[in-house]
């Protein structure tokens, strides 16, 4: 039999160079408009039985290769459970993956694909929950809607948001379990986050990106992290229409949700060196990371982005634009594509599942916290 190998279909992305027998030269394709690629996921067909190697050219150039080094792609059989290929290697600027599929149709991807249909079965399902409201804050460029889901109805403004950058795909995972557990009626974490908190939830900033296959772009190749000082209703109207909502009621937390290609572990980034910044945020931002690293054996704060020197902070990102903007306490999550070195799983690496795990854990340090950030909102309220 044929092989046959296509990625024409929601968040695919590959291209056969060459076959040889039992031997694919691929190559990533592209973001639109722009030169960043590393997303890859495509079907491959016909092969059942057969020891095959998969050869993806174009690894050298690809916007991190310092993320190919133990890397190992996912693979499935039925689109649901992603299991990490062992057999993957990375050598002069190829990845090279050997397998043996045990079926005529298997899919392989970067990491387990979080579909557009998914996104939009995750937002029908939340938003006819009791006490959730839905809103579209505004369309993409490609014309989908840049969904909103408020849960709550509490003081405080809780701001939950991911997949700037669509190839990072393990943010929507994570949102897909923060959602469950901010609507669980008996979960007592959630219950007293629902009345404390107002959360409006956004799984899905970039959807044209999502839909194309691409890394970290939107449909006219623009970084909508890199928008947040001046975003415009031609290039990113994405970040433009979440802005202006966050204008209109204000943030007192936010969580801008993202993957890491090399650093293989979960962390988060700050808003040290904006020209603000005050010992409040700093105070009550370490204390939201200590806690949840004591509440996570998946977390750490040893590994992570260099901090930048004072007044040296890049506003055009959101985490750094939101906290100068609003004097809240704002942040980075970022989970790994490879997995977590301190406690890996030779299975699974880091999963769906670990990033659903994590999201709890999360919202859990945010609760333990509390305390600490309605006073320092009352504070700061008597202040002004």
């Amino acid at each position: 039999m044929t092989i046959t190998i296509s990625s024409a279909f929601d968040a695919g992305n590959i291209r056969v160079v060459s076959q040889d027998g039992d031997r694919v030269d691929l190559e990533i394709v592209k973001d639109h408009m722009s030169d960043f690629y590393q997303w890859f996921h495509f079907r491959l067909a016909g092969a059942a039985g057969r020891d095959l190697t998969l050869r993806i050219l174009n690894c050298a150039g690809s916007a991190y290769p310092h993320g190919w080094p133990d890397y190992r792609a996912c693979l499935s059989l039925d689109r649901e459970e992603w299991v990490r290929v062992a057999d993957t290697s990375y050598a002069d600027g190829i990845l090279t993956v050997k397998l043996t599929p045990p079926t005529d149709c298997v899919w392989l991807a970067y990491f387990a694909p979080f579909s557009m249909e998914r996104h939009h079965d995750l937002i029908t399902a939340i938003a006819a929950l009791d006490g959730v409201g839905y809103s579209s804050l505004g369309k993409s460029l490609d014309g989908q809607d840049i969904d909103c889901l408020t849960i709550g109805d509490g003081d405080l403004n809780a701001w939950l948001y991911a997949r700037q950058h669509p190839g990072e795909t393990m943010a929507e995972w994570w949102m897909e379990g923060a959602l469950e557990k901010l609507c669980d009626p008996e979960d007592p974490v959630a219950r007293v986050l629902r009345r404390e908190c107002t959360f409006r939830v956004i799984p899905n900033m970039n959807p044209d990106g999502s839909r194309r296959g691409h890394l970290r772009t939107n449909a006219v190749g623009v970084n909508l992290n890199r928008e947040w000082h001046a975003p415009s209703a031609e290039k990113s109207p994405e970040v433009l229409c979440v802005r202006n909502a966050m204008d209109k009621v204000g943030v007192d937390f936010a969580m801008d949700v993202h993957g890491d290609e090399a650093i293989p572990a979960n962390f988060l980034a700050g808003f040290e060196g904006i020209p603000s910044i005050t010992e409040r945020q700093t105070r009550l931002f370490k204390l939201f990371s200590d806690t949840l690293e004591r509440l996570s054996p998946d977390f750490q704060t040893a590994q992570g982005y260099e901090i930048p020197a004072p007044g040296q902070a890049n506003m055009s990102m959101s985490t750094t634009q939101l906290a100068e903007r609003f004097g809240c306490v704002s942040m980075t999550l970022e989970m790994p594509f490879k997995d977590n070195i301190n406690l890996p799983d030779p299975v699974y690496g880091w999963s769906p599942q670990r990033s659903k795990y994590l999201a709890s854990a999360c919202l859990d340090a945010l609760h333990a916290i509390l305390p600490e950030l309605k006073a320092e909102r009352k504070s700061a309220s008597r202040a002004a």
